[in-house]
């Protein structure tokens, strides 16, 4: 539909006075008129006959049951003949303001007459000298145009506020036909088919906001579970429009991706194509590029700069592999503007030795201390690396154990976070596979803190959960213990109220906490000491799981804060039995790691004087 501010006074002024103009409207007007008396006339008979048979001729159970089935439609005519009513007032009210603004618009011929003059003063302008009437009669014709558009501005308006007013003929219908409004126990809203819902047309459990489909979701139109957010496909995505689990963003493709319209895996930031890459435009794998333009953007594996096109290359604008420096086509070339094979300077043509680098065993090594092929970092292991101390292949970050990633301390692939340990995630210090969410343990969930699958939520242990602090599944409220909970500080299933403790709740509870033997203030579930907590005998505050005495955490006996996992001792990190080292530890992911920042298995650092800790397996 066209937008009447651009379009000319011919156009508006012709539309308005060449349509049908009110009449239409004003005889769809009498026919509700009409249809309301007969409505009106209908549910009075109706009403007469039933009470009149009902006092006289027909008494006892059967008279007063059919008195009560009666009365419905005797109220439903009652409601009709109204809505009726209502519809004819309305088309009236749409025929004035019609009538007004056909008034206020200009004359087609006065617009008609305008537009021929201009011609007519163009044609005879042979030296100028019919300028000023030019420009005064284009003023005119901007003066029409204003005045049109103010007229229809008008117009929509008034016939906005009148179709405002119209009421829905469903909800009565509905209710003479004994339809319930939501089917399921515990919604808020209407048209819903499920349990706990708050909102409308949602199918599933647990939803808050409109027309979701699945379990869990905080938002509009989401299809999947434990979505934040709107028109999600998937699970446990954060933002809108995204389509796989755990993104972080808008319009992303895939899993475990952090930003906007990225395609594929564990991408942080716009438009990546591929897993791994950290940037803006990327296609590949591990690469690191600019955040401010796709066109600087590099293409293959393991690349740090922007514009490369190939692997393991460190600067900007190399073709290649293994190249470090800026313009290079070729393999290890060292310096600017070398094309050939192992070069060390600036603008050389040809072949020079194995490894451009010190140290180097190996072939086509640009950087130092190298075992393998074509790494322009240094002290790497493996083949295509550009990072720094890293063992595999194609990675850009440092201290990598695996191949394809960006991040820093990391044990897998297609990583961009730090000190994690999985496949795929944006997040830093995480356990799994696809997370976009910090010190997160478990696969696709794009919350921080979270222990579980398909979470957006922060801080809660279970599946699908949109809501923060909950201990269960499919909970879109917060601080929920059991599933499919809209409310917040639930016990149990299915309520979209708050406090409650049960199943299907609509009301609020009574008192500060849900549960049984919970000693904190706004808690859910079991012999919880914690503030604002779920779950299962948790000392800490806002926290999900059981018997974590650490706040802030998620997950199984837990004594550090601020992570997730399985019996870690060590603070933001995730995992499983990660503990201190000479009383520090923090930011560990994988299993069975001592000390700070170590991802893998079986690690140990401590600080000082390690600053970075270790990643891969059993490193002291």
């Amino acid at each position: 539909m066209a937008n009447f501010a651009l379009l000319p006074p011919e156009i508006n002024s012709a539309l308005m006075f060449t349509g049908a103009g009110p009449g239409p409207l004003l005889e769809a007007a009498v026919a509700w008129d009409g249809l309301s008396f007969e409505l009106g006339a209908a549910a009075s008979s109706f009403s007469s006959v039933t009470s009149g048979l009902a006092s006289q001729a027909w008494q006892g159970p059967a008279a007063a049951a059919m008195v009560a089935a009666a009365a419905p439609y005797a109220g439903w005519l009652d409601a009709a003949a109204a809505r009726a009513a209502g519809a004819a007032g309305q088309a009236r009210a749409v025929a004035s303001v019609f009538e007004a603004a056909r008034t206020a618009m200009v004359q087609p011929i006065a617009v008609a007459v305008n537009r021929s003059q201009i011609v007519s003063l163009v044609l005879s302008n042979l030296f100028g000298q019919n300028a000023p009437a030019i420009a005064a009669v284009e003023g005119s014709y901007e003066e029409m145009w204003a005045q049109d558009v103010a007229a229809m501005v008008g117009y929509h308006a008034g016939a906005s506020a009148a179709a405002a007013q119209l009421t829905s003929w469903q909800q009565s219908l509905q209710s003479l036909l004994g339809i319930p409004e939501n089917w399921g126990v515990g919604n808020k809203g209407s048209n819903n088919v499920g349990n706990g819902n708050t909102g409308n047309q949602n199918a599933g459990n647990g939803n808050i906001g409109s027309s979701n489909l699945g379990s869990g979701n905080t938002g509009n139109s989401n299809m999947g579970s434990g979505n934040n957010g709107n028109s999600n496909i998937g699970g446990g995505n954060h933002g809108d429009t995204n389509i796989g689990g755990g993104n972080s963003g808008t319009g992303n493709v895939g899993g475990g991706n952090s930003g906007k319209q990225n395609v594929g895996f564990g991408n942080a930031g716009t438009g990546n194509i591929g897993g791994g890459n950290k940037g803006d435009g990327n296609i590949g794998f591990g690469n690191v590029g600019p955040t401010d333009t796709a066109a600087h953007s590099n293409i293959g594996s393991g690349n740090t700069g922007s514009f490369n096109r190939g692997s393991g290359n460190t600067g900007d604008g190399n073709w290649g592999f293994g190249n470090t420096g800026n313009g290079n086509i070729g393999f290890g070339n060292t310096g600017n503007g070398n094309i050939g094979i192992g070069l060390t300077g600036n603008n050389q043509i040809g072949i020079g030795g194995l490894n451009t680098g010190s140290g180097n065993i190996g072939f086509g090594n640009s950087g130092s201390g190298n075992i393998g092929f074509f790494n322009s970092g240094n002290n790497n292991v493996g083949f295509f690396n550009s990072g720094f101390a890293n063992t595999g292949f194609e990675i850009s970050g440092t201290n990598n154990t695996g191949f394809q990633t960006t991040g820093g301390t990391v044990t897998g692939a297609w990583n961009t976070g730090l000190n994690t340990t999985g496949f795929g995630n944006t997040g830093g210090e995480v356990t799994g596979a696809f997370n976009a969410g910090r010190y997160t343990t478990g696969f696709f969930n794009s919350g921080e803190q979270v222990t579980g699958m398909f979470n957006s939520g922060k801080s809660s242990t279970g599946f699908f959960n949109s809501g923060h602090a909950n201990t269960g599944w499919a909970n879109a409220g917060a601080v929920n213990t059991g599933f499919g909970n809209s409310g917040n500080t639930n016990t149990g299933g299915f309520s979209s109220g708050n406090l409650n403790t049960g199943f299907g709740n609509v009301g609020n509870g009574p008192g500060l906490s849900s549960g049984f033997a919970n000693t904190g203030t706004g808690t859910s579930g079991f012999f919880n000491q914690g503030n604002n907590a779920s779950g299962f005998t948790n000392a800490g505050d806002d926290t999900s799981g059981a018997r974590n005495a650490g706040p802030d955490a998620s997950g199984f006996n837990n004594s550090g804060f601020g992570g997730s996992g399985f019996q870690n001792s060590s603070d933001r990190g995730s995992g499983f039995f990660n503990s201190v080292n000479n009383g520090v530890g923090f930011q560990n992911s994988g299993f069975f790691n001592t000390g700070i920042r170590n991802s893998g298995v079986g690690n140990v650092s401590s600080f000082p004087p390690d600053d970075h800790g270790h990643s891969g397996f059993f490193h002291r």
